[in-house]
């Protein structure tokens, strides 16, 4: 039977219309100011914006790519495309301009909107000859065809436009972990299925605030964000930058806030950089005393008012989840794909199990196959990959089922546990069989261990690389304590995934120079293509903790 649900245009028109001077968008300009844009002044500029795209001529349903760090006219211009009758192909902010040139050549581009850019001489070389691009407010400098003012001088569309369920709303871009990015179709009704049930979930309404600073064309943050604000009528905060990232938290004191694990992790290594790991631990321990302890540290991080913490896109450390609960916060981790919306699977607030990820979302079904690849289907899953029938068909089943890739199982209540990803699965010399993410995830619960990766395909055995986080402990006892943990750690690994060393690399994992996607996932290929000569070496060395030369 249907599930009922509303069309993102449908809702936003109603806000529109209900409270046109309530807050909608609080954006900072520069030298701790901001500009706060109601709703009413949201659907003017989208409206004016639409009535520019119109007067194109272009085709019904042209694919209009949108290149902006998260900032209110990033969703301003997403609105304005649908109201205009278009496709939104939003594209990472910190692409290089090979793959620039790859998504919007690849997507069919007919314009391309400009945005808030860290880095645009360096992206600018991959937009197409003759391809059209419009400047939008806080845009770097650079020569564009048009400005956001042209487009504002038009007079505001009067009529609500509603495209159909069935049409395609945008062309989402996988961040790339296994090769070249992959262009997701969604249609307006599909995102609307996942945020009418998705919203449901949680209780959050008007009077909630939200901060904006993953990536907006990533399919978390444009659900828990853009399509989660319009569908409550939450505040949208955003952040102005890393440098001022906790000035933003504090400013907003969202009451809701999605991150990926290694967001948390900062958080708490954060707090341990002003004072002591075992001094926090022992006052959190205290009675009375630290659950006070407990909001302190939680309210200088501006998290003191949430009340719905998610993590997802990667699996979460344990010991980081309980830390959260002594400080007083459940951080309840969420699973989806951009192929359904992100919408899958997700802890309820009381009912967290540590290690499981919580049973499936409204409407969602799910089944383990016989090599225990976990499959689901629902209202939100995508139309296929963009020009690419081969990819969509390995994907999706015959009866409509999305094939995710992961490993899992379910317990007696439904309640989700990933054990691997299956291409990750790697085969060691003596022919064993090991999922990494597991592994990496129970080391990443040493204090000093900020990134990991663990590989052995061919090896007699696994290992570990790592990246440290800055501290002052030295080498040697360092080693120590690594050493520890590592016999520690594979005390409760089988024989054939217990790893033979830990090699600290010398280089940072980060989105700038490839070895991280945009939402901070590690990417294998280029960590395995990058140390990957060295593998034999390190493995034939005797020492348990290896440091890069």
């Amino acid at each position: 039977m249907p599930v009922a649900f509303r069309l993102p245009l449908q809702v936003f028109f109603e806000r529109e219309a209900r409270h046109p001077r309530k807050a909608f968008l609080v954006q900072p300009i520069g030298d701790g100011e901001v500009q706060t844009l109601t709703w009413g002044e949201v659907g003017h500029q989208a409206r004016s914006t639409a009535q520019w795209l119109r007067a194109r001529d272009l085709p019904p349903g042209s694919h209009i790519a949108l290149i902006s760090k998260n900032c209110a006219h990033w969703i301003i211009a997403d609105l304005a495309i649908w109201m205009a009758g278009h496709v939104s192909v939003p594209l990472y902010p910190n692409l290089t301009a090979d793959s620039v040139a790859h998504v919007l050549t690849h997507s069919e581009a007919a314009l391309a909107l400009i945005g808030k850019l860290d880095d645009w001489p360096a992206m600018a070389p991959g937009i197409p000859n003759g391809l059209p691009t419009i400047s939008l407010p806080l845009c770097p400098a650079g020569d564009f065809d048009y400005r956001w003012a042209d487009l504002q001088a038009c007079p505001p569309i009067q009529d609500n436009p509603e495209p159909a369920a069935s049409s395609l709303a945008t062309i989402v871009y996988t961040s790339g972990t296994t090769g070249l990015p992959k262009g997701v179709m969604q249609t307006f009704g599909a995102l609307g299925f996942a945020a009418t049930r998705g919203t449901e979930l949680f209780g959050l309404g008007e009077g909630d605030r939200l901060l904006s600073y993953l990536p907006l064309c990533h399919v978390a943050e444009r659900m828990f964000v853009e399509l989660a604000s319009i569908y409550t009528g939450q505040t949208v905060f955003f952040a102005e930058s890393l440098d001022t990232f906790l000035t933003d938290l504090r400013r907003a004191r969202p009451t809701a806030l999605f991150g990926v694990p290694r967001i948390w992790t900062k958080f708490q290594m954060g707090v341990y950089s002003k004072m002591p790991q075992k001094r926090l631990d022992s006052l959190l321990r205290l009675p009375f005393i630290g659950k006070r302890v407990g909001h302190k540290v939680l309210a200088g991080l501006g998290l003191d008012a949430l009340r719905i913490a998610l993590s997802g896109a990667a699996p979460v450390p344990e010991a980081l989840l309980r830390w959260y609960q002594r400080l007083g916060l459940d951080v309840l981790e969420v699973y989806g794909m951009t192929e359904s919306c992100g919408y899958s699977h997700v802890c309820r607030p009381g009912q967290q199990t540590l290690g499981w990820i919580g049973p499936p979302c409204p409407g969602v079904e799910v089944r383990i196959d016989a090599v225990g690849e976990v499959q689901v289907r629902s209202d939100a899953t995508m139309l296929g990959y963009f020009k690419d029938p081969q990819r969509t068909a390995e994907t999706l089943t015959d009866d409509g089922f999305l094939r995710t890739g992961d490993k899992g199982e379910q317990d007696a209540h439904g309640c989700l546990r990933l054990t691997g990803r299956l291409k990750e699965i790697f085969k060691t010399s003596k022919g064993k069989y090991v999922a990494p993410a597991p592994i990496e995830n129970r080391l990443a619960e040493h204090a000093r261990i900020e990134q990991v990766c663990v590989v052995g395909d061919g090896l007699t055995a696994p290992i570990g690389l790592c990246v440290l986080s800055a501290g002052s402990q030295d080498r040697q006892a360092l080693r120590g304590s690594l050493e520890r943990w590592l016999e520690q750690v594979n005390q409760t690994l089988d024989k054939h995934e217990r790893l033979r060393q830990l090699v600290v690399v010398k280089d940072s994992w980060a989105v700038e120079n490839g070895f991280l996607t945009p939402t901070l996932k590690i990417k294998r290929t280029v960590i395995e293509s990058t140390y990957g000569a060295q593998f034999q070496l390190w493995s034939a060395r005797s020492e348990s903790i290896l440091w890069q030369d």
